[in-house]
């Protein structure tokens, strides 16, 4: 590469760096007289690079927002975090590049590293594994998740298409994005969003639904169409976004309504138990385990409250609490119970389990 190229793309990656630079530091930088920077100026706004000249006593030259995306310069550390961060999020489904977006991201931005940094990024991606398998969740499409985020953002009413899980079309949401419950119908509907929050691979928007007026939780891959609408909203005060969508997730209308009494203090149970599996409230007064409870009478009970669709794995997970509880509902789940606890027995006494 020709030395005066080489420095008119230097001179980009300084601009892209953000702020104004003075005419004097950029001569400094690239070794240069001031005449010449200027010089090289015009050469990239001959390229369409949106460079922008700043008046006065500290004026000097900047990136301005342009009808295109320049060129960009990235560093050794630049390149691999952005390849790392495609390749992750992909992976966990946190990525908002619908489709094969993120392949060919990652794909233009090797194609253009010296072939020194590509092969040594190459090192990194194909020696490295995950712990997790893959996700299999479905990125939310651009068209989607940019007006909800504008939306979110200046507090302005939002209009959406949903398609419930069931996969018509759903005329009023539930509380977890309305996939269990709802009348169909494939109208729009109005929403004030609150917020937008990614969870275990996916997107979510938590917002007021209009056409039932009650808050309500959608999942951004079922969304067909957002449009943002007149008007602003004031967002209520109470529990954040995150918070709500967690919320809603815990109590969506599954199979098994399950309660629970569990000995301890709210913020002991909330630590082991996640708050999309589980609703924990300190239980009222009086409201303990029943007589003759032992150790550690005089300690607190919360109710726990979980929503399944099938109950098999609650006993091991009542278990890894490691603290003392009562079935309030399901009776089924007492004899899950029973028998977890007599398989455990087994196991302590080296009871081999008997043939089918």
């Amino acid at each position: 590469m020709s030395r005066p190229v080489s420095r008119v793309l230097t001179l980009l990656e300084l601009l892209q760096s953000g702020g104004v630079r003075t005419v004097a530091e950029l001569a400094d930088r690239l070794g240069v007289g001031e005449r010449t920077v200027r010089r090289y100026v015009d050469h990239l706004v001959d390229l369409d690079v949106p460079v922008e000249s700043v008046r006065g006593r500290y004026g000097g030259y900047r990136l301005a927002a342009g009808h295109r995306m320049p060129p960009l310069m990235l560093t050794d550390d630049e390149a691999l975090a952005v390849l790392l961060g495609l390749v992750a999020g992909r992976r966990t489904g946190i990525t908002a590049a619908a489709g094969t977006a993120g392949e060919t991201a990652a794909a233009k931005v090797r194609r253009v590293l010296p072939e020194r940094l590509r092969d040594r990024l190459d090192a990194v991606l194909d020696s490295l594994t995950f712990t997790t398998a893959p996700t299999g969740s479905a990125a939310p499409d651009a068209a989607v998740l940019l007006p909800v985020a504008d939306a979110v953002r200046h507090h302005r009413p939002l209009a959406i298409r949903y398609t419930g899980g069931s996969g018509a079309g759903s005329g009023s949401g539930s509380g977890s994005g309305g996939s269990r419950s709802g009348r169909s119908g494939s109208g729009e509907r109005t929403v004030y969003p609150y917020g937008l929050v990614a969870h275990a691979g996916r997107w979510y928007v938590t917002g007021r639904d209009l056409s039932v007026g009650a808050d309500r939780t959608f999942r951004l891959d079922r969304i067909h169409g957002a449009r943002v609408l007149p008007g602003t909203f004031e967002p209520p005060p109470g529990p954040g976004p995150a918070e709500r969508v967690l919320t809603a997730l815990a109590t969506a209308p599954y199979r098994h309504e399950v309660t629970v009494r569990v000995r301890g203090t709210a913020e002991e149970i909330r630590a082991l138990l996640p708050r999309s599996v589980a609703v924990v409230a300190a239980a009222d007064d009086g409201d303990g385990g029943g007589e003759g409870e032992g150790e550690g009478e005089g300690e607190g009970w919360c109710r726990v409250e979980i929503r399944a669709e099938r109950l098999d794995w609650l006993p091991g997970l009542l278990a890894s609490l490691d603290r003392p509880f009562v079935v309030e509902r399901p009776d089924e789940l007492r004899g899950l119970v029973a028998d977890l606890a007599g398989r455990l027995m087994d196991a302590a006494r080296g009871t081999a389990p008997p043939r089918d």
